[in-house]
């Protein structure tokens, strides 16, 4: 590993992220660190790309294609942003790859998994309380149907700006278009999701 070059990357207004710092050891050589990497982020992408294609075979895919692009691109990485910015950039281009090549093949499995399922136990997460963003009074299941049936670029959004946590801000440099055109896209999308939970017409 070249010291200047990683101590001058230390240097970036955004090392304070942790996960950027791996990465870097990671982009100049350092295996270690691209599995922490990994054991951090894997199971947050999985949930991602199960919420965004609804099939839980291909989110395991999609999850190993992010990681497999990351490991390929790492040598390209530059801290300009957060590191999570750059993951979900590269997993959200995955999962809409994975939706256009599937639009016509997917099958509709159902959003609720039977109790006791294993999957359900990985993907179900106790920090997120769904019910309580959007209507209090809505089921789980409800909302994962109405989430579902959001338009793809909506249904991004939405999972990366209320499941992700991540900003607005850096959900516009992920998609190259402006803030407030990822705030109006919020506006619609949550427009519909009331609808919807009001009118309680989700599909089953």
């Amino acid at each position: 590993m070249a010291a200047s070059c990683l101590i001058g990357a230390l240097d970036s207004p955004h090392i304070g992220d942790h996960d950027a710092e791996l990465m870097l050891r990671a982009k100049h050589g350092d295996e270690e660190a691209f599995v922490l990497l990994i054991k951090k982020h894997r199971a947050p992408v999985l949930r991602f790309a199960y919420r965004m294609v609804r099939d839980r075979h291909a989110s395991e895919d999609i999850a190993q294609e992010v990681f497999l692009r990351v490991h390929r691109y790492r040598e390209n990485y530059e801290v300009t942003a957060r590191f999570t910015t750059w993951l979900y950039r590269i997993a959200g281009r995955v999962a809409l790859n994975w939706i256009r090549d599937h639009a016509r093949a997917r099958s509709h499995q159902p959003l609720d998994l039977p109790r006791g399922s294993p999957v359900r136990q990985q993907f179900f997460d106790h920090s997120i309380r769904i019910d309580e963003w959007l209507l209090r009074e809505s089921r789980n299941h409800e909302l994962r149907c109405a989430v579902a049936e959001l338009p793809d670029r909506q249904r991004m959004i939405v999972c990366l700006h209320k499941f992700q946590e991540i900003e607005c801000e850096a959900i516009a440099r992920m998609l190259g278009c402006s803030n407030q055109a990822v705030r109006s896209a919020l506006c619609r999308a949550y427009s519909s999701l009331r609808r919807r939970l009001a009118k309680g017409d989700c599909a089953a």
